[in-house]
């Protein structure tokens, strides 16, 4: 019972830091990745659909996106929801069957401000492994009348182990990020 605990624990944690890598890749850096489009939601027939499923993004330049929607009514939508998107300073441009994503050159205080927007991605992070670490935590001291208390107290500090370990590969992936945000 305590190593099912520990592993849908683990399990979730893990799932937690992908989440955060991903949120850490939608931050822009100096070039334009489809990545970074990945959170936008378009208002599609009045629903909220997420960007990559209503087009195809393709690089065509360091700093610039191709959108091909595949339905040319969402083209209009598309663009408004990439204009609308905070902290992305794009500049998106419709020709009648593509939007050009054109993104501008990084400023150090921008930069500066993007690295400020990953770090609070990053305690975020941090703050939803330790509600995981609570969670498994309390599902372990519901088992103490079945196991025992040595038995539970050795998990736990299992447990701390692994929220170690998870908290460690956040602030590693949060290092690299911010290398890379500020690197010029």
């Amino acid at each position: 019972m305590i190593a099912d605990v520990l592993s849908d624990t683990g399990a979730r944690m893990n799932k937690a830091v992908e989440v955060a890598k991903d949120d850490f890749a939608s931050v822009r850096t100096g070039r334009a990745n489809p990545q970074m489009f990945q959170k936008i939601l378009v208002s599609y027939y009045g629903t909220p659909t997420p960007l990559e499923q209503l087009a195809s993004l393709q690089n065509q330049e360091a700093r610039t996106l191709i959108v091909t929607p595949y339905d040319k009514s969402a083209l209009k939508n598309i663009e408004q929801a990439i204009r609308d998107t905070p902290n992305l300073g794009a500049n998106p441009t419709n020709d009648g069957t593509i939007v050009r994503v054109t993104l501008p050159e990084l400023t150090e205080e921008r930069r500066r401000e993007y690295v400020k927007i990953v770090r609070g991605k990053g305690e975020d992070a941090k703050v939803a492994v330790r509600n995981i670490r609570r969670k498994g935590k309390d599902d372990l001291e519901a088992l103490k009348s079945e196991v025992g208390d040595d038995d539970v107290a050795r998990a736990e500090k299992e447990l701390e182990a692994l929220t170690k370990t998870h908290i460690d590969q956040i602030d590693d992936a949060l290092k690299r990020k911010e290398a890379e945000l500020l690197e010029v």
